[in-house]
């Protein structure tokens, strides 16, 4: 700018401002266009692939869509593992159903989580409940064990159980807990509740509580004498006496139902706290138990069983010699793990 222009500019002190900011308001509209230019070019390839049916954003959950329509886009996008879309299914049941003031709404959401895989989320939701005792209690409860296992949460699972139970223990045996939905016509693998509620116990650490459970089993027969015998395995603390006087009651109920099997299982778990070797000597209660182990072993077909017991406590030497002479390797004709037959091959 020229000196007489200086000078003219500073007599007129709001023409010198309109002349200073003429090249910045224009700078500044420069800038705008360019950054609208920008916005455009950058909308229209996506609104054209829109429009040529290219990747399109997933429909949002409309407010309060049915819980059925909920569930079906849930279990599509675990069978894509859309993990994004069913994140955003699981945001929208908890956000838009918060509140709910009927249980029987909080269990069809609680439901609905678990079958959008999230069980933290329905516990969350089911403890802003606490039905009273009857019908709604029991389904709010079943629903609270259900969403722990999923998460693996042994702690609320055993808990759930033990309301369920309401101080008799017994009742579990009669309540069945899907483990295995049914899968291509099959049925269903269920397991008695007492029973979950042994193994989350044993899950936990809690061994001698896990024994006390199945203690208080009272259905006779082969269930009783597994559970028994299963006590007897997880509670290290127990003596002498009363570990044998478990096992034996556990051998009437097995023998009772003829479940052979399981006798012959729980002779050998009595005889696997029996010292033996070289000088040791057998309690009355433990040469009975060999005793009536060894002549199962011909009763169910069990050589190689018998063979083992003849060789740990050295009852026959020519009978214990006589059973490893018709052993044979795995790989042997006839052994389980033998090479097929060349000649019946096509």
């Amino acid at each position: 700018m020229s000196a007489p222009s200086m000078r003219a500019l500073a007599s007129n002190p709001a023409r010198a401002a309109d002349a200073l900011l003429a090249p910045l308001a224009a700078l500044v509209a420069g800038t705008l266009a360019v950054a609208a230019a920008w916005a455009l070019a950058l909308a229209a390839p996506a609104r054209s692939q829109e429009g040529m049916g290219g990747p399109a954003q997933t429909a949002p959950i409309p407010s309060q869509e049915p819980l059925e329509t909920v569930v079906r886009r849930c279990r599509a996008a675990r069978a894509s593992r859309d993990m994004g879309e069913l994140r955003r299914l699981q945001d929208g049941l908890i956000s838009q159903r918060r509140g709910e003031p009927d249980l029987a709404a909080v269990l069809a959401t609680a439901e609905a989580l678990l079958v959008c895989e999230a069980p933290d989320d329905a516990l969350a939701v089911l403890a802003r409940h606490s039905p009273a005792p009857g019908p709604d209690r029991q389904a709010w409860l079943l629903l609270q064990w259900r969403a722990a296992d999923a998460g693996q949460d042994h702690e609320r699972a055993a808990r759930a159980l033990r309301w369920m139970a309401a101080g008799d223990l017994a009742r579990l045996e009669s309540i069945r807990l899907t483990r295995q939905p049914a899968v291509e016509g099959g049925p269903a693998v269920t397991l008695p509740a007492l029973d979950q509620l042994a193994d989350h116990l044993t899950s936990l650490g809690r061994n001698e509580q896990a024994a006390a459970v199945l203690l208080a089993a009272s259905t006779p027969g082969a269930p009783q004498a597994r559970r028994w015998a299963r006590a007897v395995a997880l509670a290290d603390g127990l003596d002498a006496p009363t570990r044998e006087a478990l096992l034996e009651r556990a051998l009437d109920q097995a023998a009772a139902s003829g479940a052979w099997g399981l006798v012959a299982a729980l002779l050998d778990q009595q005889l696997a706290f029996v010292e033996s070797g070289a000088g040791s000597s057998l309690s009355p209660a433990a040469a009975q138990a060999l005793r009536r182990r060894l002549r199962l072993s011909g009763r169910i077909d069990d050589a190689y069983g018998e063979w083992l017991l003849q060789r740990r406590f050295a009852v026959d030497p020519a009978r214990a010699a006589e059973l490893e002479s018709q052993l044979r390797s795995p790989r042997d004709p006839g052994g389980h793990a033998a090479p097929p037959d060349p000649s019946t091959q096509p």
